[in-house]
Parts: C-alpha cells; structure tokens; sequence
C-alpha cells in the first residue's frame, strides 16, 4: 500500500502539544460520511477486501500484524515490529503504536478496500484515533474496534444488550465534535448462553465511513465470537508473531 499522507506518519513529534495539534489537523483531513466506494453489502458478500489489523507487545517493541480477507479467505498476512517510542498517554496512541501498522501496510502486496482497526476513529478527544489516522494516511476507508469507551456517552444504557443491538455514542464535553454529535455506536456482536454480561464493542468510522454504515460494515464482518473476524485474526497473528521473537 502507499502512504499518500506522508506529513501525517505517525512518529513521534516533539511534544504532546504537537501530537495534538496533529490530530487536529488529521481530523479536519478526514471524512466522516459514506465515501468509501465500499458498501456493507460488498463486505458481506466477499466483494471487498478487508484487512484486520492489530497488535501485540515484547519487551519495548510493538508487533503489528495485518490479516487481509476476500470472501472469507485470507488472501494476504504483513507484519512489522519496531521499538516502542513513548509509554501509554490516553488519546495519543497513533504515536505509540502507528509506526509498525504504517510500515505492515506499506509492505503489504494487496490494496485493502476497508481497513479494520483494534482501536478508535472518532470516537476520541479530537476525533482522530488510531483509526482516523491510517486511514488518513492512506485515504482508505478505516473503522476502529475498540473494546473500552474512550469519551462520549451513550444515549441509554449499554449493559445486557442483545446480540446485534446498537446504542449511538454521542459527542460530549471531552470532545472537539459538537455535543450531541453520533460518532459511533455501542455495538453488541455476540451474546452468549449463561453469561450475565457481554461488554459491547465501541465501533467509529476512522475515514471514508459514516457512523451507521461502520458499524454496518462491522457487522457484516461476522465470525462466531465476540471479535469481528478480520481483527480476530489480526489479533491471533500478532500473538503468533509475538510467540516466535
């Protein structure tokens, strides 16, 4: 794949100031409605190649793995590993983690029609996360899976949802997005027999995506756990990965 936002490489800039006056810009940058070229149905179908992406940690290093999928089947596997640059800062982790997912895409042979990321879009303090920013950096529709609420609020209560239930994420105080906004959606994939409680997912366009169709696209992902496949994948290659370092 080609960088095609080459100021927007997600290494780390001289302070945090910077990184989020960057986010800033990456926000202004990406597009929060259906411009994609790519459709839910498309993704259900087996007529769009997704590709998963997710990581895994050893010692300083951070292993980024890519699992890219066409109908179902795995048509391509990237990976990059490099050092860790900075600890754990809630909203800036593009900066932490975004070098070995740019160098893993950039190696990679296919050219995705969506990506699909362990982390958030805009759902994030200035609407730029991990997901926004590759798919900023590489003008490709991108979604991010998160598994925790960063900021926003939903509009009711997530809790005990049913499988395939969605509740908005509205835009709050903490966010740059006008308060009210829907930028993403509670998403409960899967629930299980004799289970009290299954944590929905938190899915956000990162670029190209409206709120509704991410989640849609989502969806059509499937697989049988809790995990869209594509990350699921992404995230069991990370650990093999991780396993043979």
């Amino acid at each position: 794949m080609e960088l095609v936002a080459e100021r927007f490489r997600p290494t780390r800039p001289d302070s945090r100031e910077a990184m989020k006056q960057l986010q800033a810009e990456i926000a202004t940058e990406a597009t929060f409605e259906d411009a994609a070229g790519v459709t839910p149905a498309d993704v259900r179908s087996g007529d769009a190649v997704v590709a998963g992406v997710d990581q895994a940690f050893l010692d300083e290093r951070a292993v980024s793995a890519v699992v890219v999928l066409r109908g179902g089947e795995v048509i391509a596997r990237e990976s990059a590993v490099t050092p860790l640059s900075m600890p754990y800062v809630p909203g800036l982790l593009a900066f932490r983690e975004g070098e070995p997912i740019v160098a893993a895409l950039e190696s990679l042979d296919a050219e995705p029609d969506l990506l699909v990321l362990d982390g958030s879009g805009r759902i994030h303090y200035r609407e730029a996360g991990i997901a926004t920013h590759v798919g900023v950096c590489f003008d490709v529709p991108a979604v991010g899976v998160a598994k925790n609420l960063l900021c926003g609020q939903p509009k009711r209560a997530t809790d005990a949802l049913r499988a395939g239930e969605r509740v908005p994420i509205e835009a709050d105080g903490s966010m740059s997005a006008p308060d009210g906004t829907v930028v993403g959606h509670a998403y409960q994939s899967r629930q299980y027999p004799n289970s009290t409680k299954i944590n929905p997912l938190y899915v956000s366009s990162g670029h190209r995506l409206a709120a509704g169709t991410a989640t849609d696209c989502v969806a059509a992902c499937g697989g049988e756990y809790k995990l869209p496949r594509p990350t699921r994948l992404a995230d069991a290659y990370a650990d093999e990965l991780k396993a043979h370092r």
